[in-house]
């Protein structure tokens, strides 16, 4: 997470000797321009980070968190937005949206600690009595969705979605700009100096080593897709073996269906069952008519998306 996450700015300004409050939305009807678990982070002198409405109840919010601050107890607050308030902010409609307002959670270090190990965590809050508790095993984490389950509010914190992509060719390119947009942390491998040059691929994760060894260091999870770009047996099928051997959520590779055959012929001979190639999507992306390298992009994180959703 960013500095500015909400979560690790209430942890370094408390430990800065500051009052902090957290604004968390728990449930939503109607239009909203922030979905459940959005949260704001006030400090003591009315510095704020994030946003619970998107401008909407912002500064009504703000001023109970002071309060809270000040030594009030935590509140559950709902707020109504207008048809005519809502247009301002670029909704469609109007809507409710409950807030809770809180002194940060005596458990936030081990909170932080478990998001910088890259465990999935869920913090169920009681909106009742205020009690805090973490779990790593919760349906929301699964569904990556926070939501409110009777008079307990629970906050799915996961680990960012990952994109490793191996082969720094042309379609790469596109492919970085939509996955990062669609909230994907984004690793390139290729252990070609003359593709994988950081003029073309500024400001990225980029690995040098031969695709086996640095998918083994990247250990592919759940919340892990995995691309072969390259085209060269040499260098797709060493990354295939230990995405096969992952639980990467897809595993896609480019080429024809001719191509692809071939592939899983050695695959096969590696060890590979046809159940466990299965798993490959190939050719890879959506068969949506793509051509270009933007349109192949496109096509592949459409599938993504749809591997993830379903």
């Amino acid at each position: 997470m960013g500095d500015n996450d909400p979560l690790t700015l209430a942890a370094a300004w408390r430990d800065g000797g500051h009052g902090v409050a957290l604004a968390t939305v728990v449930a939503t009807w109607g239009s909203s321009p922030r979905p459940a678990g959005s949260q704001l982070v006030v400090r003591d002198d009315g510095v704020h980070q994030g946003s619970v409405s998107g401008g909407c109840i912002e500064g009504a919010v703000i001023e109970e968190a002071l309060a809270v601050i000040n030594g009030g107890d935590a509140k559950l607050l709902s707020y109504g937005v207008t048809n005519e308030r809502a247009w301002e902010v670029g909704l469609s409609c109007g809507g409710t949206v409950e807030v809770h307002v809180a002194p940060i959670p005596e458990i936030l270090d081990q909170l932080l600690a478990d998001r910088a190990a890259h465990r999935p965590v869920a913090l169920l809050t009681n909106l009742e009595t205020g009690d805090v508790e973490l779990t790593h095993d919760h349906q929301a984490l699964r569904e990556d969705r926070s939501r409110k389950v009777d008079d307990v509010f629970v906050q799915a914190l996961n680990p960012p979605l990952r994109l490793i992509i191996v082969g720094a060719v042309h379609i790469a390119q596109s492919l970085v700009q939509m996955a990062q947009l669609a909230g994907y942390h984004v690793t390139l491998v290729d252990p070609r100096g003359a593709f994988a040059d950081r003029e073309r691929f500024a400001d990225l994760d980029v690995i040098d080593e031969w695709p086996d060894k640095a998918l083994t260091a990247l250990a592919p999870d759940t919340r892990s897709a995995v691309v072969t770009l390259s085209h060269d047996p040499k260098l797709d099928d060493p990354a295939l073996t230990v995405a096969l051997r992952s639980d990467a959520f897809y595993i896609g590779c480019l080429g024809s269906r001719r191509t692809h055959a071939k592939r899983l012929e050695r695959l096969a001979e590696l060890g590979f069952t046809a159940d466990d190639t299965a798993r490959l999507h190939g050719p890879v992306g959506l068969d949506i008519g793509a051509l270009s390298p933007g349109e192949i992009a496109l096509s592949i994180m459409a599938e993504i998306t749809q591997a993830r959703r379903t």
